[in-house]
């Protein structure tokens, strides 16, 4: 068999250009974290509002990101990456004037349909112009790297915008780096496709939307407030819709995703895996960024500097421990350890109170990082590059699906348990009127603004309290990921204990064994 030929150096300044979509979706990510308390007061946000301010963005995004990497696969992955470059700098020039929280969940939304756009065609490319496997992993660890860079500048950056400008402020980001992207990425990026695909079936595009708002707005309202008609009915739809969804592809010729690709079993593992530390992640980051703010009292430019260590960690890992590691170690064992070590910092975080809670996160998030950096940098290489050149789109999408829609996933299930528990819990002193007491029991944003116009008798037990009932809502949501973690720990141990580590040669296979369901 020939060598597969190298990238040059056309190919690895493609690769800073297509990093460009990740870096600001981290940034926007990591800044909206911060921002969420200053917005919530400037619109007067509920704590619902909130969480759908934080979460619609990765809804719709997971909603069209299948549909998008399928059409990127067939007019063009280049083209579809520069027209949602355009999409996504003008919506969030938009979401940055938002006046009311209505309309900064809508622009949320559409951000959500044109980011679609983009990390489908990024990925693809990645795995097109990288066709060495050793370049590829490579190529696919330092993109996931600019993720946690744009995690520690996010947090900086905004901090110091938040500091200085309004909170509308961090949204116009994306007009300069989606402008950048635009002049380079149309130099130096190669067009790719499938000649032989077909069309989009509307259908199916349809299908996957009715299976997924429905699904994740029933679970979130059914998390919030109990048991109920419309909520799990709304369960129930999405579902039925998601079987629907299924057949249909296995019955369609040019379906919108290729069933036959979660049959492979490193590609479905590795999904499974990074949808369990994506959701784990999403829900103790914005646990962790809201307890660091209104539990502990920090600015928003402390809570960015808090998250620093962890950022660290995780850029150290993907840049050096992970490239130097994986060509020694298999895989299976690399990113098992990893995740074990996850599991282990969870358990402790079971346990956080009182005055050591907030070292005690900031150490352990660094150690969750550095731990979960191996199936970062190693997760996504290993969907797109198992699957065939010409659905490079497809398992592109899938692949950012589990992290991007897994991330947003969390925030919502278990940022709505996080709520839930500090509701069950929090004990509101008496004296207060009928408004503040409902204001101070929906969130622990609302206690502290009820407390900063109470008296000291009221407002110290109301804080106290509310912040031991936000550590139980911590307490609930690492527990919850303790036991993800573990799970995909022992997944990827057993599923892909075969293959050998990164750059080495792999025995010749047969068919992708089938995954059972």
């Amino acid at each position: 068999m020939d060598a597969a030929p190298k990238a040059g150096r056309r190919e690895w300044i493609g690769l800073a250009v297509l990093t460009l979509p990740t870096f600001l979706v981290s940034i926007d990510l990591f800044v909206l974290l911060l921002a969420l308390p200053n917005l919530s007061a400037d619109l007067g946000a509920s704590s619902t509002q909130q969480l759908w301010i934080n979460d619609v963005y990765g809804f719709l995004l997971a909603g069209f990101l299948l549909s998008m990497g399928t059409l990127g696969d067939r007019v063009g992955r280049r083209k579809l990456l520069l027209v949602g470059a355009v999409a996504f700098g003008v919506v969030s020039v938009l979401t940055a004037y938002a006046s009311s929280p209505e309309m900064l969940i809508v622009c949320r939304a559409l951000l959500g349909v044109a980011g679609a756009t983009l990390m489908p065609s990024t990925l693809a490319l990645i795995g097109t112009m990288f066709a060495d496997d050793g370049q590829r992993a490579r190529a696919f660890s330092l993109w996931g790297g600019t993720f946690t860079l744009g995690a520690i500048v996010g947090p900086l950056l905004g901090g110091v915008l938040l500091a200085h400008f309004w909170w509308g402020s961090v949204f116009l980001l994306g007009a300069p780096v989606m402008l950048v992207l635009l002049v380079v990425g149309g130099r130096v990026l190669p067009e790719s496709r499938n000649e032989a695909a077909g069309r989009i079936d509307a259908a199916s595009v349809l299908l996957s939307l009715a299976a997924l708002l429905p699904l994740i707005w029933g679970v979130k309202e059914l998390a919030r407030d109990g048991w109920a008609a419309a909520p799990l009915g709304a369960v129930v739809v999405g579902l039925a819709a998601g079987v629907v969804f299924v057949r249909r592809q296995i019955a369609l010729t040019d379906p919108v995703v290729d069933v036959g690709l979660l049959r492979h079993k490193v590609i479905s593992t590795a999904l499974v895996a990074q949808l369990c530390y994506a959701v784990t992640g999403g829900g103790v980051m914005l646990v962790m960024m809201l307890y660091f703010q209104l539990a502990d009292g920090m600015s928003t430019l402390r809570a960015g500097f808090a998250m620093l260590p962890g950022m660290a960690a995780a850029t150290f890992g993907f840049m050096v421990a992970v490239p130097f590691l994986a060509a020694r170690i298999r895989p299976a064992v690399l990113i098992s350890a990893g995740l074990t070590g996850t599991a282990a910092v969870l358990a402790v975080f079971t346990q956080i109170s009182g005055d050591a809670a907030t070292e005690t996160l900031i150490v352990g998030f660094a150690v969750f990082s550095f731990c979960g950096s191996a199936l970062v940098a190693l997760g996504t290489g290993m969907i797109v590059g198992s699957a065939p050149q010409e659905q490079a789109g497809s398992a592109g999408s899938l692949a950012q699906m589990s992290n991007e829609f897994g991330g947003t996933l969390g925030a919502a299930l278990l940022g709505t348990l996080g709520f839930a528990v500090y509701r069950a819990s929090v004990d509101v002193p008496a004296g207060l009127s009928a408004a503040d007491t409902a204001t101070a029991a929906d969130s622990l944003a609302g206690a502290s603004v009820v407390a900063a116009d109470s008296p000291d008798a009221v407002a110290g037990p109301l804080l106290d309290s509310a912040a031991a009932a936000f550590e139980s809502g911590v307490h609930a949501v690492a527990a919850v990921g303790c036991v993800l973690m573990a799970f995909a720990a022992v997944l990827v141990a057993r599923r892909l204990r075969h293959l050998p580590p990164i750059g080495q040669a792999q025995p010749e296979a047969a068919e992708p064994e089938p995954v059972a369901g």
